[in-house]
């Protein structure tokens, strides 16, 4: 059984998107699916012992997807497309698979499970008839972190394949000899960054992100490069709102190769749970606790999706 943090959090998940969706995420609600494959940089098999740094390539199934938890959010949305989500799944074999779970922006708004509960909670009675100051203010005036997060530019990107994603939290890569590092994936797109003006996303339509993603893809293969930024002595590996310094080393680990569209309806591909824990040998949890609270919604909700696709 979930427990009432997990049940809570879905609740008011819920509450901010107008009420429960069914069939459909309860953040990052609209996305899109895409396959291709990853090959591991050399540097990889010198970080961990994972089966997909170890082997030439290895399929994938990628989602890049809106923030919102409403499924016709969109695309140029100012409030509820930003942050982009990108998952990627490491098929290693028949039911098996590990995962990346990154979102469009360094850092997160909280630090624990209850944290963002409370969060989630001072938004969501933050309406139109909320006293003044608004419960969230309240909430960001003793949360400086929170606030740093809420405050920072989310622009729209002019295409899925020109924006940069961050796991939300770190690992522990160990590698054959037993040496363990700690560190967060990154995903560098090849094709640079780049950003729309309030102006210029306005005049978008309301689904050109994957239009655009999927012309792209006529013209050829879409890659990121995915790198670990390493962790060093005294840098807090537990506490997802820590940005570590770019000064940081970072170690290539493999490109991403997007090839082609998925039907994201297809029954198989709804049921779909992506998972933030890694769940492979020689890629562990670094300790952060909201990796387990992500891990715990993402199965519940999962589990409420395969169920509503049954009826």
């Amino acid at each position: 059984m979930p427990s009432a943090l997990i049940t809570d959090l879905l609740d008011v998940l819920d509450k901010l998107s107008g009420g429960a969706h069914a069939g459909f995420r309860p953040a990052h609600a609209k996305g899109f699916l895409y396959s291709g494959t990853f090959a591991p940089a050399p540097e990889a098999a010198k970080l961990t012992r994972a089966p997909h740094a170890n082997r030439p390539s290895t399929p994938i199934t990628v989602r890049f997807s809106l923030s919102g938890g409403i499924p016709t959010l969109a695309d140029n949305d100012p409030k509820g497309s930003s942050p982009q989500g990108f998952a990627v799944r490491f098929h290693l074999a028949d039911h098996v698979h590990t995962d990346i779970i990154a979102h469009s922006h360094n850092g997160f708004p909280a630090r624990t499970g209850e944290e963002f509960l409370e969060f989630l909670r001072a938004v969501a009675a933050s309406g139109p008839d909320a006293p003044t100051p608004p419960p969230v203010a309240q909430f960001l005036a003793t949360h400086p972190l929170t606030r740093k997060f809420v405050e920072a530019p989310k622009p729209i990107p002019s295409s899925f394949a020109r924006q940069a994603f961050f796991a939300v939290t770190a690992f522990k890569f160990t590698n054959a000899d037993g040496v363990s590092r700690f560190g967060r994936f990154r995903l560098v797109p090849d094709a640079g960054t780049e950003f729309l003006s309030a102006e210029q996303a306005a005049t978008k339509t309301t689904d050109f992100l994957v239009a655009e993603l999927s012309e792209r893809l006529t013209k050829g293969a879409v890659t990121f490069r995915v790198v670990v930024q390493l962790a060093q002595d005294g840098d807090e590996v537990t506490d997802a709102t820590a940005v570590w310094p770019e000064s940081r080393e970072q170690v290539p680990f493999g490109t991403l190769t997007i090839t082609e569209r998925v039907d994201e309806l297809d029954p198989e591909m709804r049921k779909v749970i992506f998972d933030p824990i890694p769940r492979v040998d020689g890629i562990d949890s670094a300790g952060d606790p909201l990796t387990d609270v992500r891990s715990d919604i993402y199965l519940l909700s999962g589990r409420r999706r395969r169920a509503a696709a049954a009826k």
